[in-house]
């Protein structure tokens, strides 16, 4: 059976069993799905249907489902329900994913979900939320193993029994030790606690030599730590050195690549992060419409270039076909060179006070590419047209611009960032109005000087 057989089936399993209201064979189904699957079939379902599915099933199978799919997609099912039955669902997810869902909803209703979940995880999640998104205290997790120093290993075995189907949720295994302020002092090695002998406190067998980072560590130096330290996780402490929270290898793997993502989209226009098409079609709209609504007022003032010289577009009918080409390989090298810094950018591998360093290696770049493309539509042009000053025209033309495009597409972004303005929203729009503007104008130009060569092409 193909894959889009199987998704079909589950889909039409489901949306029967929602309509006859068997919130057990729901569960069933939905705990035998894979991330894709659910994905696929949450988008499938109208809005009454994904309300009436996760009203159907318990809490935690709700919570399982919800945790698979976009932030952005399960707000949306979020704030449909009812504020009683949200509130449960948030209660069993973990403590990053309600903090990041709750982001997601408006104010207004994320206040009412807080007071209608349980105190200690509504208490979770107000503190995660006080921190900014992108440092280690707002992408942390707040479950996870600590004792403290002066327990002894017996009642640490006897918790750790006690409580293991909790316990077996935590995703960081590691077993930190802290005083009973809550200064982290150490982690426990496994060996060490199994050999040991029952009676002996903890103190006596931790690691005391340990990493970990401060809670308003940011983003770029999580990524720099986990590259230089191969960890499953690391303990989060505040100013006071208590520990907070834990941060996961994981986590910060997949925030990179929902970074690398957004930064996509909206280098493509589409403002806002992440879009789905399950999405209210008038979001959707406003967040193109955001960019494209400036894109065609820049288009204008590059037109404008040639509506400015049009007696010599007029003259030389055959620039016409290679306007557009320069304009749009001029703008493919540009591109090129954005990627690349905001690749670099996004690394770490270069700041915005680089500028003029990374001007000096582009420019290098820009003119080899430069030379070797206003070569080849140069002899184009000559071939055929069999004029030298055509393929000079737009030969030079395609050079000049070409250069000036790899130069702005490598310093814009770090421009951009400097000034705290999102580079992947720019970038594209500044490059690519001066690079036609730029275009149109060095190719009529050049044209106008030669223009007693070129009359009646």
């Amino acid at each position: 059976m193909s894959i889009e057989t199987s998704n079909v089936n589950i889909q039409q399993k489901v949306m029967d069993l929602v309509a006859s209201g068997d919130g057990s064979q729901l569960a069933e189904i939905v705990e035998a799905l894979t991330s894709k699957q659910v994905i696929h079939l949450i988008g499938h379902l109208s809005q009454n249907e994904q309300n009436r599915l996760f009203t159907l099933l318990s809490p935690e199978n709700a919570a399982e489902m919800l945790e698979e799919i976009p932030d952005m997609q399960a707000a949306h099912i979020i704030e449909d329900l009812r504020t009683k039955d949200a509130a449960a669902i948030l209660d069993e997810m973990e403590s990053d994913d309600q903090a990041d869902l709750i982001m997601e909803l408006k104010t207004k209703d994320a206040e009412a979900i807080l007071q209608e979940m349980l105190p200690e995880e509504a208490a979770s999640v107000r503190r995660l939320l006080a921190y900014d998104p992108d440092c280690a205290g707002g992408m942390m997790h707040t479950e996870y193993f600590a004792f403290l120093e002066d327990q002894s290993i017996r009642s640490v075995t006897e918790d750790l029994r006690k409580n293991s189907e909790k316990y077996a949720s935590f995703k960081l295994k590691y077993i930190f030790v802290i005083s009973r302020s809550g200064v982290l002092k150490g982690v426990l090695q496994m060996q060490d606690l199994l050999l040991a002998g029952m009676d002996r406190t903890l103190s006596d067998i931790i690691v005391r030599q340990i990493s970990y980072v401060n809670h308003q560590v940011s983003f770029e130096d999580l990524l720099d730590f986990f590259d230089i330290n191969d960890w499953f996780g690391v303990p989060v402490v505040d100013d006071q050195q208590k520990l907070v929270g834990v941060v996961l290898r994981s986590d910060i793997r997949d925030a990179k690549s929902e970074r690398q993502s957004v930064e996509h989209l909206e280098s493509q226009g589409i403002i806002g992060g992440e879009e789905l098409r399950t999405m209210p079609v008038f979001l959707r709209a406003k967040r193109r419409l955001s960019w494209l609504s400036v894109n065609i007022f820049l288009n204008i003032i590059a037109a404008s270039v040639i509506a400015i010289n049009q007696d010599v577009l007029s003259s030389v009918i055959a620039l016409a076909v290679f306007l557009p080409i320069i304009s749009d390989m001029s703008g493919c090298s540009g591109n090129q060179a954005v990627a690349v810094s905001m690749r670099e950018l996004s690394i770490g591998a270069v700041k915005p006070e680089e500028v003029f360093r990374v001007l000096g290696q582009e420019l290098a770049v820009g003119m080899i590419n430069g030379l070797v493309l206003g070569l080849l539509i140069g002899m184009a042009a000559f071939f055929w047209k069999g004029n030298l000053y055509l393929g000079l025209v737009v030969g030079g033309a395609l050079t000049l611009n070409t250069m000036l495009a790899v130069c702005l597409g490598g310093t814009v972004p770090l421009i951009l960032k400097g000034f705290k303005i999102d580079p992947a929203l720019a970038s594209g729009p500044i490059l690519t109005t001066v690079t036609d503007m730029v275009g149109f104008f060095l190719t009529l130009s050049f044209a106008s000087l030669a223009l007693s060569y070129l009359g009646g092409l």
